[in-house]
């Protein structure tokens, strides 16, 4: 077998743009041959895909799954809505969120993940790209599991069953009746859609956001010129209510818009009599943190027509 060297891997990523490992492996099962290895990546449908790398993928579709005890949601990222609206695109996102419930959160293990005919998933990925001919991006993934209870499910803006641009899951631990239990989590995930918590309850919020909230309420505080004792207990009022907003278990149910997310959790207890406890919960907004590109429609044609 033919020495391979790091500069043969390095001319070959720059002519196909593919990723080192892949590009490594096209000269191995070439000979070291580098137009050979350039056939191999296209032939794999991979030197098409990394062409397109370089475009932002910000639309696309979130996709759960969910089964019982378990529920997993995935984003899978197109450059355009159009796309996000094709049937092929569809179908493999809510195959690739069947195999997150497996893959358990880890991204790494969904894209190696059998798709079928031999495929990854991260190499149907890059076939998909060659087909319908925009860069996607398998992007991250999510999993809940109870012991006992349900992992209830809702998408929002929902295209077709299962696929949206807001995917929520919550994880609810009960022994009681498992339909009450879908029917009141799949309210929670509504409420969650439309809230954007942070954190189920006061105690697991991210120490980093309260702290710096704090810092903001004090300095405010302190610009009433009031003494430090008394900017103290101002700053804990004015926490409460920040924990009326962002955490789950004290928001305002939004289905009533009366009871706090606790309360409704204890009238539920009570009514199937077994106790109701909120584990874990998921929201997967499209595009989330995803920087877009502003694009100049007639550069664009421009810059295609070689001007």
């Amino acid at each position: 077998m033919a020495e391979i060297t790091a500069a043969q891997v390095k001319e070959l990523r720059e002519k196909t743009g593919a990723g080192m490992m892949d590009c490594k492996k096209a000269l191995i099962e070439s000979g070291a041959d580098l137009e050979a290895a350039v056939d191999w990546l296209r032939k794999k449908g991979l030197a098409a895909a990394a062409k397109k790398a370089g475009r932002t993928a910000a639309e696309g579709l979130v996709g759960i799954a969910s089964a019982g005890t378990r529920g997993a949601v995935v984003e899978v990222n197109s450059e355009t809505d159009f796309v996000a609206r094709n049937d092929q695109f569809r179908s493999f996102v809510s195959a690739v969120a069947e195999k997150a419930l497996d893959a358990k959160g880890n991204i790494d293990a969904l894209k190696a993940s059998d798709f079928g005919d031999g495929d990854t998933v991260e190499a149907a990925v890059s076939k998909l790209i060659g087909t319908i001919g925009e860069n996607m991006n398998l992007r991250r993934t999510a999993y809940l599991e109870v012991s006992d209870g349900v992992v209830a499910s809702y998408v929002h803006n929902q295209e077709v069953p299962g696929l949206g641009k807001i995917g929520v899951l919550v994880a609810l631990e009960s022994t009681g009746d498992k339909a009450k239990l879908e029917a009141f989590g799949r309210q929670v995930a509504m409420h969650i859609a439309a809230t954007n918590p942070q954190s189920v309850n006061i105690d697991e919020l991210d120490p980093a956001l309260l702290a710096r909230e704090r810092d903001v309420l004090s300095e405010q505080a302190r610009a009433s010129g009031k003494p430090e004792e008394i900017i103290g207990k101002m700053v804990e009022g004015r926490l409460r209510k920040y924990y009326e907003e962002v955490v789950l278990l004290e928001q305002v149910f939004v289905i009533d818009g009366e009871s706090r997310v606790a309360k409704a959790v204890e009238g539920l207890s009570k009514d199937l009599g077994a106790a109701v406890k909120i584990t874990g919960f998921v929201r997967m907004q499209l595009g989330e943190g995803v920087e877009r590109e502003e694009k100049d429609f007639a550069s664009e044609v421009a810059a295609q027509l070689g001007n």
